[in-house]
This record gives C-alpha cells, structure tokens and sequence, in this order.
C-alpha cells in the first residue's frame, strides 16, 4: 500500500508541486472540502482528472482536517493505492429522507460480495435520514463486514452539502467504498465524552427522525427551557444540547443524536437518526477534558494490534457540535488520536453532521457529537 496526503487551499493552491503518481484500478482518493466547492468545484475536477482510473469519493464538511490541523475553505485529500485489494465503488441519489433506507439497501447489494472486508460510505448530510440508511446496511450485510462513514457538512448553516458522485459534485447523493480481500486491515473507534443532565424523558411521541413530544409534553417548547438565551440561535445551538437515547432507563447503551432543524408551527425538532417512541431521552452538554479523552479512547480502539511495515491511513470523523462545543481547543481532539495512534500515521478527515460506526464491534450505529476514526493499512 502506498499513501500519500495533501491539501489545497484557494490563495495558496495544491500543497504538492504535482499529483502524486498512484493512479490505478486499485487506488482510492478521498477529498473533504468546504460546501462551497459548489461554486467553483474545479479543484475537485482536477483531482478526478488526474486519477481517470481510481475510485474517487468525498463530501462537503464543517471544517477539514489534515493532520492535527483544521482548515475551511480547503481541500483535504488521501491517496491510497492498494497492493493487494480490490475497490469498488456504488453510488445513489436521494431525493427526500423517506429514501434513505432504499439508498442504503442499494449500496450494500451493489458491493456485497464473499470477500468484502469493509464499507465506507458517505452521504448528504441534509436531505437523509442517517438511521434509515445504517439499518439497511445492517440489514443487507448482517454486520459480516466493518461499516464506518459520516454525513456532510455544510459548516452551522445546514444549508446545502455535497457528496461526489461518478466524478461530480451532487446535493442529493450516497456514496461508498468497498474493501476486498484478506490483507486489508480495517478498524475502527467511535466515543463522545458528554456529560448527560436533566431527567430522563420518554419519546412520547415521535415519527422517524422528527420529535413530536417527551412525557407528552411538546419538545421543542420543552428544549426551549433548557436553551435559555441560546433559543434565538437555534437550530445551530442545538448542537450543544445533544440528546443522549437509551432502550431503557437502565441501559448501558446510549446513542448520541443532533438537531438538523425546528417547526416552529409543530412544535417538533428534527434529527440526523430516528428518535424510537418509547425511548428514554436526557439532555447533554460539554465536558472539555471528556471530550478530548474520548477522542483518545477511539484512537486506542482504532489502532488496532497489527504491526504494518507499511503507511497507515486514518480517518478522523467528527462532529460539528464538538468543534463548537470545543472552540480554540478543538485541536486538541486531533492531536490526542495521533498521540494515540501509531507513529507515523497520515491523518485526513472532517467535521460532520453525523458519524458511522460500530458502538464497539458488529453492526453499525449512526452517532452524533463522537469522534469516530477509522485506520485503514494493507498487510
């Protein structure tokens, strides 16, 4: 396996004097960049350009990082050509959230296969209902193969984000990655660092990823209270309230999610995953030196225990209420995982409105406010 990363930021240009040369039937290029690319998506067309032959896949973000730095307006990108393993590639469009299951199910048919080791996928991070998507990928690969991936960002503007697709940067699309073969190494770590406070309120009722009420009583009126001043700002401060959500008032399990949007005539809240009736919700906010601790424990999950003579890719995705939250500090959730990691490791990711991942081991979940990474190496 060979790697190579770089950026390009618009007053300086590429980082590089020229595209390293690794194009092949094998190679994947990953590029995270700012949503207005849309713009002027140039740039990213020369990176297609240059790899005629590679799987080439990216989205939009709230702010990209390369290394132990954050960027907006750039361009973070990995190259990786393989030795040893296979890459394909499946893409779809979806139109509204009511898609999303559909999509999933599309990409897991498309790159199913007896020597599948590993899916990443990427997808709009406005016009998607995030759990949806993941439970199809359960569904149709039974959790045989390691799922991980993110949804873009658009910066707190939730306005529009953009995915590539066959070359093109696409508003409405899913896109994805399969690994094959047996020398491949995938792994992956995803944790929060919250602090949970309030009660535990049951979802009352709820239609998918839309929160109707908590304890009966309407949710937004009641998320309100806790917002104080901060309600002006919403549905962006939101993302420093995030709701934790558990099966059961004793379950050790507990799934982060974020607020996309508000009705203000309904009185609902809008989520990037379903919010289960029945479910018991309570309210959480920042605990700085947890979150960064929890950006450390999903590097140890991360690293994984084999020694590779070769590079090792990983992939930081995290949450945009995080680098909110964490402000001039957030850095340091980056330097923790290379501190972590193993020496040497080229790290390139983004900051996003949702982030997919096992919980520990098996199926993946879709989670919010962690920090998920996933390390990818050829033995």
């Amino acid at each position: 396996m060979k790697l190579e990363t770089f950026t390009f930021i618009p007053e300086q240009g590429w980082s590089v004097a020229a595209f390293p040369l690794l194009d092949s039937a094998n190679t994947l290029v990953m590029v995270f960049g700012a949503s207005s690319f849309l713009d002027d998506p140039e740039p990213v067309h020369e990176l297609v350009r240059a790899y005629p032959r590679a799987q080439v896949m990216g989205c939009s973000t709230a702010g990209e990082i390369f290394g132990t730095q954050i960027q907006d307006g750039s361009l973070s990108v990995a190259v990786v050509q393989f030795e040893h393993t296979r890459v394909a590639a499946a893409s779809t469009q979806v139109e509204a959230a009511q898609d999303s299951y559909q999509a999933g199910e599309y990409i897991a048919r498309s790159l199913n296969a007896p020597d599948l080791v590993a899916v990443f996928v990427l997808s709009n991070g406005t016009r998607i209902n995030g759990s949806e998507l993941v439970r199809a990928l359960n569904d149709q690969l039974q959790g045989k193969v390691v799922v991980t991936g993110g949804l873009a960002g658009d910066g707190d503007r939730f306005e529009r984000t953009w995915v590539i697709n066959d070359g093109a940067l696409t508003q409405d699309s899913v896109a994805a990655v399969g690994l094959y073969g047996g020398r491949v190494r995938v792994h992956h770590g995803s944790k929060g660092g919250w602090d949970v406070f309030g009660p535990q309120r049951m979802v009352t009722r709820s239609e998918g990823n839309v929160l109707y009420e908590l304890d009966g009583r309407p949710a937004l009126d009641l998320y309100k209270e806790y917002l104080g001043e901060l309600v002006s700002g919403l549905p962006s401060s939101a993302l420093l309230f995030p709701l934790a959500l558990s099966e059961d008032r004793e379950s050790q399990k507990t799934i982060v999610r974020t607020i996309l949007g508000v009705d203000e005539e309904k009185h609902s809240l809008t989520f990037a995953g379903d919010i289960p009736e029945g479910y018991y919700a309570q309210l959480m906010k920042a605990n700085f030196d947890r979150l960064i601790d929890g950006a450390s424990e999903a590097a140890l999950m991360a690293a994984g225990e084999e020694a590779s003579a070769g590079p090792v890719l990983s992939v930081a995705i995290s949450c945009v209420g995080r680098r909110l939250v964490l402000s001039a500090r957030t850095e340091e959730e980056l330097e923790a995982t290379l501190e972590v990691l193993p020496a040497g490791v080229q790290q390139i990711g983004f900051y996003s409105y949702g982030e997919i991942s096992p919980y520990a081991s098996g199926t993946c979940d879709l989670h919010n406010q962690t920090m998920t990474l996933t390390t990818l190496q050829e033995l």
